[in-house]
């Protein structure tokens, strides 16, 4: 059975790492470069960072930032944000990205999906899905979890797998930062539905919180922000913790 992966998320602002609570309410959490070093050596199997404004402000996610992280860790990591061409993405992977991550640009134009599948293999494409549960069902966002979509959740994770994404990040805007469990339910819904990754995002404030996306969610990886970037969870700690758990981790 393959490891499940911890993925620590540094949402950039401003060339910062800062996180909020339900996509709003944002505070400073460091230097995106220094706390991705530290997570690479602390033992974290991969990294995403979101440029979480540039879709909202029309820019292009910052190719000097994503050239230092790439010199200063040496574990796999994902960026994300204002990528709506090939051409951005050719660019991102040549400053030292493995993968990018598409999400209101993918739902404007599915088709890009399709082209970054053809052109740099499944494995590049991560499409991340902001859903918001109201009235009893998953309603997909825009830039940013500011605009919502006709798409629903579960519609839309299969479609994107059919036209070629290697993995679906699905950030629940319900349970982010409120630290009370990952949307273990709909995890599990999406984890059945499809043949690809389920990286599990918005809720964790727990080690507990992990064990139970990894099992009850079927995920397989969980992402989190706050709990690592201020110290509440060590990542150490976490992998010890789900390997005594029974969950197959990589130490």
């Amino acid at each position: 059975m393959l490891a499940k992966r911890i993925i620590p998320c540094l949402d950039i602002k401003n060339g910062t790492t800062v996180k909020g609570i339900n996509f709003v309410n944002f505070r400073n959490a460091g230097d995106p470069v220094e706390l991705g070093a530290q997570y690479s050596e602390q033992g974290a199997d991969e990294l995403v960072y979101l440029d979480i404004t540039a879709s909202h402000e029309g820019r292009k996610t910052f190719t000097e930032l994503v050239r230092k992280v790439a010199a200063n860790i040496n574990i796999p990591f994902t960026v994300g944000g204002g990528i709506n061409e090939l051409q951005d993405v050719d660019r991102l992977l040549h400053a030292g990205a493995d993968k990018v991550s598409i999400n209101s640009a993918a739902i404007r134009n599915p088709k890009l999906i399709e082209e970054i599948a053809k052109n740099f293999g499944t494995q590049v494409c991560v499409v991340a899905i902001d859903a918001n549960f109201e009235n009893n069902e998953w309603i997909c966002y825009l830039n940013g979890g500011r605009i919502p979509t006709e798409k629903r959740l579960f519609e839309w994770a299969k479609e994107a797998e059919e036209l070629g994404a290697g993995e679906i990040l699905f950030t629940s805007m319900t349970h982010d930062g409120v630290k009370t469990g990952y949307p273990n339910e709909a995890l599990a819904t999406l984890a059945d539905t499809l043949h690809i990754p389920v990286i599990a995002s918005g809720g964790a404030g727990t080690k507990e919180h992990f064990r139970d996306a990894f099992t009850l969610g079927k995920a397989d990886a969980a992402l989190a922000a706050s709990v690592f970037h201020f110290g509440e969870i060590g990542i150490k700690d976490l992998k010890s913790y789900l390997l005594e758990e029974g969950i197959n981790v990589r130490i």
